[in-house]
């Protein structure tokens, strides 16, 4: 299920930069370079590409929702077959005087 909806999501993502590229914008967009596009959904350009626009939009929202509330259902870790690395500790090199003291006079010492 995961999948799909992934697989999904990312159709819609590039469908949904495409045609906002596409658009005519405040700057021309894209349709200025390609003149073609224009003609090949007819008179009605404009209303086609903001009607795909939306439906793609809504349905990037559904998507991105839908795999938040999946992915906190399985509250699956991306790092859960990952086994954490053994860090050895290093001892200082220095030591104090009680630890290099042999054992014979630390017994003195408690006595």
């Amino acid at each position: 299920m995961m999948t799909v909806l992934i697989i999904i999501h990312v159709i819609a993502c590039i469908l949904l930069i495409t045609l906002v590229l596409i658009q005519r914008g405040r700057g021309g967009g894209l349709v200025e370079s390609f003149s073609g596009v224009e003609s090949m959904f007819g008179t009605k350009t404009s209303s086609f590409l903001t009607r795909s626009t939306t439906v793609l939009s809504v349905l990037f929202f559904l998507t991105c929702l839908s795999l938040a509330i999946l992915s906190v259902r399985q509250s699956k870790s991306l790092l859960i077959n990952v086994k954490p690395s053994v860090k050895t500790e290093s001892k200082p090199l220095t030591t104090s005087a009680t630890e290099t003291a042999p054992k014979s006079q630390e017994s003195k010492k408690t006595e």
